[in-house]
């Protein structure tokens, strides 16, 4: 009997818990689309402290949560939680910790100003997500991470967890758009990035640390590319070119057009599946 397909879903955002973007559109429509065409899917995003846990019916999964992810030499505890999006049938896993996720805001303060944690925040995502799905003992096909704050999934997945054999044969997709182009981060960023057998080398384009060359590094260690956005950087359409990545172009997303778009993204996904 042949194996299901799984597509594990990493998203910086999904509607209805925070409000529309194009990402967050994808994260939520994306995986009903996947579920509907016979796959198996599974979805993770930040908890975020603007998230109403009682209307929307969180609750912390018990057996998953008490991790500690190392970030910046501390130790940093995990909470994990879980809703359902009823008319989906489908459940959202949400990664919690009270340093980089309580606030009410998600990724820029009261004063539109972005957070200066931010690069903490992304590595505590990828690491604790993946972490998380290693304790599920779910084995994913294809790992599809859509938004700035998955993006550095895909080198954990090609380096620190490549051995591991839930992740061994799985491909790496991601979703690109334009929410950071113009962002920097922290000087230490890839020094901070650096854990188990990476080294300096391996993140050697965030030395300077931007939006534009996070997305970079997330294309090199992807197996292909999709440009949610018409306003992705050219920069990062051009590296995705010289790095022969296969690319999907942009597809308007919106509500109202959801067949366009998921119907899109899973012929792309045939493009990375065994026959």
């Amino acid at each position: 009997m042949k194996a299901p397909v799984r597509i594990l879903y990493i998203s910086s955002e999904i509607t209805p818990y925070i409000p529309e973007s194009p990402s967050a559109i994808v994260g939520r429509y994306m995986p009903q689309a996947a579920q509907e065409n016979g796959m198996e899917i599974r979805s993770f995003m930040p908890k975020y402290g603007c998230i109403n846990e009682r209307r929307n019916q969180l609750h912390e999964v018990i057996r998953l949560s008490g991790m500690n992810i190392v970030v910046n030499d501390v130790d940093r505890p995990l909470v994990i939680k879980v809703a359902s999006i009823q008319q989906a049938r489908i459940q959202v896993y949400f990664i919690e910790n009270e340093d980089y996720f309580k606030r009410k805001f998600i990724f820029r303060d009261e004063k539109d100003k972005f957070f200066a944690d931010s690069d903490e925040r992304a590595i505590l995502f990828a690491k604790g997500t993946l972490e998380t799905v290693k304790k599920l003992r779910w084995q994913p096909t294809i790992v599809h991470c859509s938004g700035w704050i998955a993006s550095l999934v895909p080198l954990y997945l090609k380096k620190t967890f490549k051995a591991d054999p839930i992740f061994t044969d799985c491909k790496i997709i991601v979703s690109l758009y334009d929410e950071i182009n113009k962002e920097k981060f922290s000087s230490s960023f890839a020094k901070k990035v650096l854990t188990g057998n990476l080294k300096p080398s391996d993140v050697e384009l965030i030395n300077t640390p931007n939006g534009i060359n996070l997305a970079k590094l997330a294309v090199k260690y992807a197996d292909g590319v999709i440009f949610g956005s018409k306003n992705v950087s050219k920069e990062v359409i051009d590296f995705a070119a010289k790095e022969k990545k296969p690319s999907l172009a942009y597809t308007e997303i919106t509500e109202g057009n959801t067949a366009a778009y998921t119907s899109k993204y899973i012929k792309f996904y045939g493009k990375f599946l065994k026959e």
